[in-house]
């Protein structure tokens, strides 16, 4: 193990506190994810986790509460990421996997409220102290819409898909957390810590001096910037932009994100104005490869300075800093700041893409859900761009209204669109 890395420092601290009696039975480290995740929430003036939500049209009455309870909290009970509660402790972040639950809520719009309102009211009043993965439900008109929330400390995109074919499976045939036998919980288990312990050592791994002076020098030109505040009369809430867009001939797979990326670029650079190198963060990776495919939160945030490099030239970057993506966010902040870079590890935009290949869809008894996109929740940055990878491109757009204009944020967005319809058409070749 490297000395005087992050993740070793945190590893030296997990295994005092663990074997010195001090941690509760049971409990394992966190990733470097998770970490970020359980760092966010306690700087949050309301204790706010991050969460993932999907949302579901069924025909009204299609859902059974009880019997999605039933399925929730047999997925609980087969994968510990869905009944893991983080804290910290002594300063050191932990998981301690505790009992299965299912929560299922019907949430009941106030008056003046839609369905959405109610369901993002429901999502704002999160406890910390609740299972990671829960349902609500809220009858709007001729439908029911079913929101699938997650902690995103206990989840990624890969675990997306391992949760609507688990819960379709569950629903349909009816066991709850009682029906897992204590072997398979035993298993699955050992299964998810061996997968948290190897993706740490990954962690270490990319963490090496190479790779941190890559990354300096990547960050070196920074210049971030916090947009001008907008007037305190239209700073209100989150602002909201959709727009499908067709593929090309070959869908453009290979090549779909690093388009996406030098159109967000574009926008980032036009939002911010000029004399700002602004930096986008994407999430990026997957289960170690020597891991079990566990649920979980295995994934990293990937820095990219938004240069006004041309396509082609941000596409050969892109596929250098994939070799260096598994370098945990906070070891490249740190190095960036050893080197001089002027830069906090504040994000300017970010960025989130989804294959809905890997995604079986929802389906529960009879009733296939249809994904729906209620947006509007705050973001996490000045704008957040989110991509759904399928038949067609899927892009939304969220910006903070108290910080970016929306007229501003609408031309961007235009822009964005614009060139993502023109850039997919006609893809840049892999290297």
């Amino acid at each position: 193990m490297q000395s005087g890395t992050i993740t070793s420092s945190y590893l030296s601290h997990y295994r005092r506190l663990a074997d010195g009696g001090g941690a509760p039975e049971g409990a394992l480290p966190v990733t470097g994810a998770q970490r970020r995740f359980l760092l966010a929430r306690r700087l949050d003036p309301a204790g706010r986790a991050t969460l993932v939500p999907l949302f579901f049209a069924f025909p009204a009455g299609a859902v059974d509460p009880d019997r999605l309870r039933k399925a929730a909290g047999h997925l609980a009970a087969l994968h510990p990421a869905l009944r893991a509660r983080q804290l910290v402790l002594r300063g050191v972040p932990l998981q301690v996997p505790g009992a299965p639950a299912g929560h299922v809520e019907r949430v009941r719009p106030r008056a003046g409220e839609s369905a959405r309102d109610a369901l993002l009211r429901a999502l704002g009043e999160w406890a910390a102290d609740g299972p990671p993965l829960r349902f609500f439900l809220a009858a709007d008109g001729d439908r029911d819409v079913l929101a699938l929330v997650l902690d995103h400390a206990a989840c990624d995109e890969q675990s997306l898909g391992l949760i609507t074919a688990g819960l379709t499976d569950a629903y349909r045939d009816g066991p709850g957390p009682r029906d897992v036998p204590a072997a398979a919980a035993a298993d699955g288990l050992a299964a998810y810590r061996d997968a948290v312990h190897l993706q740490l050592a990954a962690e270490e791994r990319a963490s090496h001096p190479d790779a941190l002076a890559y990354w300096a020098r990547r960050l070196a030109g920074v210049r971030s910037s916090t947009p001008a505040p907008v007037e305190a009369s239209s700073a209100l809430g989150t602002g909201t932009a959709l727009r499908r867009l067709p593929l090309g001939a070959d869908g453009g797979r290979a090549t779909a994100f690093p388009v996406l990326l030098d159109a967000c670029a574009t926008a980032a650079r036009a939002l911010h104005g000029p004399g700002c190198l602004p930096v986008l963060g994407y999430p990026w990776g997957g289960r170690p490869p020597a891991a079990a495919p566990v649920l979980g939160c295995f994934l990293n945030t990937v820095a990219h300075p938004a240069d006004e490099d041309d396509l082609a030239g941000r596409a050969a970057a892109w596929w250098e800093d994939l070799d260096r993506a598994d370098t945990p966010f906070d070891e490249v902040v740190h190095a960036a700041r050893r080197a001089g870079a002027p830069w906090s590890g504040r994000l300017d935009g970010l960025l989130t893409f989804e294959d809905l290949g890997r995604r079986p869809p929802l389906r529960l008894g009879d009733a296939t859900g249809r994904e729906v996109h209620f947006d509007g929740r705050p973001v996490q940055a000045p704008f957040a761009v989110s991509v759904s990878y399928g038949s067609d491109l899927l892009v939304r757009m969220a910006w903070d209204r108290s910080a970016v204009p929306d007229h501003h944020a609408e031309a961007a967005f235009a822009s964005l669109t614009e060139a993502l319809g023109t850039r997919t058409a006609h893809p840049v070749p892999a290297p």
